[in-house]
């Protein structure tokens, strides 16, 4: 990308940083704190863009964002949903396009908008992690059936070892492993810069344990999901088969945000294997297409983690995931995204979103854009990349999935104008939502302290370019046609 398309990206969220003031308490729903340095971390961060357009990028660009970020701390706390829902638009509304990741991060840490505070979670990308969040987890039971080095022979070759794989899985004491009366197993697949834990943990997990929805474990792969989106894929493949021969060969769900969705497009594409145990994949803020704001740091000469270059829109990730039928559904899927406002992937509405999959075989696939289905509505306003997280739209639809063969349907929501009136699912407060948002900020962090950052993105697997994958003809049919008809089969 061009050098002043980043300055003009950059320059357009800087305002949106100095609108950020250190607030009163207004009706109720802030608790101010004292003034705080943040205007002089975004005059750093200004001269800092200048700098790095002027000199060679990466001559320290990094070091001096983690100095400009430790800078800034929250002028106010929100102590209501409306409040909280109301800053974080105020951030971004004023921008009809995402801009800087970095930016935005500080923003939202600022407006309070995140449950801890930068030093912390500084320390978190630095490796200082909980159980919750790791990927040495000790899995001792063995899988009732063969799942590696290869589940089925027309699998592609795992990369990893087996040792490798399973630790990433991080099964919580509340799993069930498929006994009579559980319900199905669902795997949590995280999204760029992020581990399971911190993906999830302020919305599918604690909607989802102990409950009789489904039972979830969730992966925390190495490297926040910064390394190659090919190596992120066999965890996922692998996870798939190993939970389902530990769990009395239940089949299992697969529900991911972001990255994840193309991880797991990606594992059942190449690991066959995979798909005749599962019976959906249901997918938030999906980047089936890339997105062409995942280059909004790629300056010529800025180093960046390998994922965030394979998500560019046109790159070679992306082009041979949807080559040959990969830009269809290989599994039920269940798509939902935003188009006001995802600030990372772009474009995100209508049949053009990169959340958009296609279903050239016929599983069945369900996109639903959520300012679509509530028009107008809390569950249809302002949702940003993570908060599609949060959405009552995304959770109800999860249900109806795993409740119906074939994707969720918006058509068997029960009492839908009731639940559009719901900013977060039922069953969430502002402290989950402030839990989901810690999401943005921890993947900003830890692309700023990934140790192995390229310029350019990782070479397609030799193995994979080998693999035959059939040729998916365009089926077209009545019901296809018809989508009134399609949406109120089975």
């Amino acid at each position: 990308m061009r050098s002043t398309v980043l300055l003009g990206l950059i320059a357009s969220l800087l305002p949106h940083i100095q609108a950020v003031p250190t607030p009163t308490a207004k009706d109720g729903n802030l608790n101010p704190f004292p003034a705080n340095p943040v205007e002089l971390a975004v005059k750093n961060l200004n001269n800092l863009v200048n700098e790095t357009l002027r000199n060679p990028p990466t001559n320290g660009l990094f070091d001096r964002l983690i100095e400009d970020f430790q800078l800034v701390t929250a002028t106010a706390v929100p102590v209501s949903i409306p409040a909280a829902a109301d800053a974080l638009k105020e951030i971004l509304i004023s921008a009809p396009e995402p801009s800087n990741l970095f930016g935005y991060a500080g923003s939202l840490a600022a407006a309070g908008l995140s449950k801890d505070n930068i030093p912390d979670l500084l320390q978190f990308a630095k490796g200082a992690i909980g159980p919750e969040n790791s990927s040495r987890n000790v899995n001792l039971r063995r899988p009732s059936i063969k799942v590696f080095p290869k589940a089925d022979p027309k699998d592609a070759p795992f990369s990893l070892s087996e040792a490798d794989l399973r630790a990433a899985i991080h099964i919580p004491s509340s799993y069930k492993y498929g006994a009579r009366g559980a319900p199905n197993p669902i795997i949590l697949v995280p999204g760029t810069g992020a581990t399971g834990y911190t993906t999830f943990v302020g919305n599918y997990i604690p909607l989802l344990q102990d409950s009789n929805i489904a039972d979830p474990v969730w992966l925390n792969i190495p490297g926040f999901l910064l390394g190659d989106a090919q190596v992120h894929a066999e965890y996922v493949a692998y996870a798939v088969n190993y939970i389902h021969g530990i769990s009395n060969k239940r089949k299992v769900s697969v529900a991911a945000w972001s990255q994840g969705s193309i991880d797991g497009q990606w594992a059942f594409k190449y690991w066959p294997s995979a798909r005749a145990k599962v019976t959906d994949f249901v997918t938030f803020s999906g980047d089936y297409a890339g997105t062409i704001n995942a280059n909004f740091l790629a300056t010529p000469g800025i180093p960046l983690p390998p994922a965030v270059l394979q998500q560019e829109a046109g790159s070679d990730f992306i082009k041979t995931l949807r080559a040959n039928g990969g830009d269809s559904a290989y599994v039920p899927t269940t798509s939902v995204y935003s188009s006001f406002f995802d600030e990372i992937v772009q474009p995100q509405a209508g049949t053009a979103a990169s959340a958009f999959i296609k279903d050239a075989r016929q599983v069945g696939v369900s996109n639903n854009e959520v300012q679509q289905i509530c028009p107008g509505a809390p569950a249809g306003s302002f949702f940003t990349h993570e908060g599609v997280l949060y959405n009552a739209i995304g959770f109800a639809l999860l249900k109806d999935a795993l409740s119906h063969e074939g994707p969720g349907k918006v058509s068997r929501i029960p009492d839908l104008d009731s639940l559009c009136t719901n900013f977060l699912s039922p069953g969430l407060d502002l402290s989950d939502f402030l839990l989901t948002e810690n999401a943005i900020l921890i993947a900003a962090l830890t692309i700023v302290t990934y140790p192995k950052k390229v310029t350019t993105e990782p070479a397609i697997k030799g193995e994979v370019e080998c693999h035959i994958e059939e040729i998916v003809p365009v089926l077209i049919s009545l019901q296809d046609m018809l989508p009134d008809a399609k949406d109120t089969k089975r």
